[in-house]
């Protein structure tokens, strides 16, 4: 009797052992199927640059950016910037103390255009697109993910700026993502996008207009980042024609 204990017991432990390996075995496999494989990662990653990167000759525009050199542009000295390279065809800025920036070199229009890139922040705090442009005799600046990384707005607008005027809005930007930036200038309005939405369509007659003494070295048209590493790409403009006004119908008189 006992020896036949003895070998039911070693069965029984057996048996056991089994179950648990196989049920060990089917979580490990489980485990591996909700990874992501490096494939998917690589084609997750494609379709995102698709999605966010077009073409970089487009019809109309003028590239700023060659995607080799910083031809065109020269580092903006504000004291305490971050190195600025070329790699991999984008801009990348470091971090700046407070900020690092790049400043235009040619003549860009002071009224009637649109200008469009891609902007991704890679880490920091701060705004990494400080956008300053020229309005007619002026200059203003779309700041993008100031204020500690969540206000998007036009700085300024009669003595206000971006986080304290009717342009302020709140946004959640992500780290290693790209982004793409369109503003659009003209004589009585600005209009900026972000990924294709309107965030901004401010009404600019009678404004005042002007920047913060911060990136006055960043006109007459400059990129900035404040303490945060960024990367820019696709940089380019084009001129766009003035608004075509309407003229009133005049009514014909009745006849009687």
């Amino acid at each position: 009797m006992i020896q036949s204990n003895s070998i039911l017991s070693v069965l029984v432990f057996l048996v056991s052992f089994v179950a648990v390996a196989e049920d060990a075995s089917t979580q490990d496999a489980s485990t591996q199927d909700a990874k992501p494989s490096a494939e998917s990662l690589i084609s997750q990653e494609k379709k995102e640059e698709e999605l966010v990167s077009p073409p970089k000759a487009i019809e109309g525009w003028d590239m700023l950016f060659d995607g080799k050199t910083l031809k065109g542009w020269k580092v903006t000295k504000f004291g305490g910037e971050g190195e600025v390279n070329v790699a991999e065809g984008r801009i990348v800025m470091d971090y700046g103390s407070p900020i690092t920036g790049i400043t235009y070199t040619g003549k860009p229009p002071r009224i009637d255009y649109e200008i469009e890139l891609e902007a991704m922040p890679i880490e920091g705090l701060d705004f990494f697109v400080g956008l300053t442009m020229p309005v007619k005799e002026s200059y203003i600046s779309l700041i993008v993910a100031g204020w500690a990384g969540a206000v998007v707005g036009l700085s300024n607008i009669d003595d206000k700026d971006a986080s304290e005027n009717e342009t302020t809005k709140f946004m959640k930007f992500d780290e290693g993502k790209w982004y793409k930036i369109r503003t659009q200038v003209r004589a009585e309005q600005i209009t900026c996008w972000i990924n294709g939405k309107k965030i901004i369509q401010q009404d600019i007659k009678g404004r005042k207009i002007g920047i913060r003494p911060e990136v006055e070295l960043s006109t007459p048209l400059g990129l900035s980042a404040f303490e945060t590493r960024t990367a820019y790409r696709n940089i380019r403009i084009r001129k766009i024609s003035k608004p075509v006004k309407e003229k009133p119908v005049k009514e014909k008189p009745e006849i009687r």
